[in-house]
């Protein structure tokens, strides 16, 4: 057999085994122009396909518009609907003129009925105008990390050409939104009643998020959009095992099934490893620190199992000035850096501080204190 032919049959070999081997996430292929899927806690990017492409956006608007309804703190006020609202193309809640209807509502229909009314009325409302609401969106993008989105009305509605944001930034946006409870909460709601003021009937709305309502499990929450510039758009999240995903899709012919190959792929692959326990740390070697160094919160990320064995944890000191700080109310509150590295990669750096009663100190758990109890009863280490 000839040098080549044994080349070229090895290299036959290779390709029937790449093509029976299981896909790991980054081999996703997806029906979207642009797509992303993070890990809520840490942010870690899963996969992601041309995610920082400016695009238009069209009803995902309605998350920023949305939780910046809600951090107001004006959800129990009534608001009077404008005539302006009433005649926003597009999807509506159908609200009547001038009829007075609780914020709260008004944002329960947007989320879930995607109503472009309901949002030129909370854009009044929380706004004064809706160019001082558009003003409240940029500088809330601004303020959270979007740095390709400008926003140019509440709804999404291709009425501006610098309406537009990136997969990315719409992820990171639903990130922060779902450390509100009450978005998280209104986000995940499948049915809502709210009062109608002319008839005996109430308004009921069904979210038009199919994730959610029957074809996936594991789907806490979600927003839809479409325009015909746009195409279809989506964001949804979803929980399995404790980890928690963000999924964002532009311009897809097959969303429903986009996210879901997302949240399958990733689910099978990532477990989410606490890497840093809050509180005090152990294993330090240096007799000035030891006992009296902690960190203020725990580190989890997301990691396949051959990526657990790549995780470096360093501990970085200044040097102690043991004279001067016989006192301990002298030593600085932060003492050192806590690096976390995946391979080469930093993924996490963590201040490192002393216990000199100036920083609060992490309180254990009452189920830590009775593990740590029965530790020294056993004598376990």
């Amino acid at each position: 057999m000839t040098f080549f032919r044994r080349r070229f049959i090895m290299l036959i070999v290779l390709m029937v085994l790449l093509a029976i081997l299981p896909q790991k996430t980054s081999a996703l292929s997806v029906s979207a122009k642009s797509a992303i899927l993070i890990e809520q806690e840490s942010g870690r990017i899963l996969f992601e396909k041309n995610a920082f492409t400016k695009m238009r956006i069209a009803s995902i608007t309605k998350i920023m518009t949305a939780l910046l309804a809600i951090e107001s703190g004006r959800m129990d006020e009534m608001v009077k609907v404008s005539e302006k609202a009433v005649r926003t193309e597009g999807s509506s809640l159908y609200l009547q003129p001038n009829e007075k209807i609780k914020l709260e509502h008004l944002v329960y229909g947007l989320m879930l009925r995607s109503g472009n009314d309901s949002a030129v009325a909370i854009a009044e409302h929380v706004g004064g105008s809706l160019d001082g609401f558009v003003f409240l969106m940029n500088q809330k993008a601004a303020e959270i990390g979007m740095q390709n989105t400008e926003f140019a009305n509440p709804h999404g509605l291709d009425d501006h050409e610098n309406h537009y944001s990136t997969a990315y930034d719409m992820a990171i946006l639903t990130k922060y939104a779902m450390t509100n409870e009450t978005f998280r909460e209104i986000f995940g709601t499948k049915v809502y009643r709210a009062p109608n003021p002319n008839e005996k009937w109430d308004r009921v709305w069904r979210n038009k998020n199919k994730l959610l309502t029957r074809l996936y499990p594991y789907s806490t929450g979600g927003k839809t959009g479409y325009t015909k510039r746009a195409k279809r758009t989506l964001v949804s999240t979803a929980k399995k095992d404790g980890v928690e995903l963000i999924a964002v899709t532009i311009n897809a012919s097959d969303d429903w099934n986009d996210h879901m190959q997302m949240f399958n792929t990733s689910f099978n692959t990532y477990d989410l490893v606490k890497i840093v326990k809050e509180g005090e740390l152990e294993k330090v070697n240096n007799s000035f620190y030891k006992g009296k160094v902690f960190v203020d919160h725990s580190f989890v990320y997301p990691l396949t199992k051959e990526e657990r064995d790549e995780i470096k944890v360093s501990i970085n000191f200044i040097k102690p000035d043991e004279k001067k700080w016989r006192n301990a109310k002298n030593v600085p509150d932060t003492v050192g850096t806590l690096t976390v590295n995946l391979g080469d990669q930093t993924i996490e750096e963590m201040p490192i501080y002393f216990d000199n009663g100036n920083v609060e100190k992490p309180k254990e758990s009452f189920w830590d204190t009775l593990r740590s109890i029965f530790i020294v009863i056993l004598g376990v280490k």
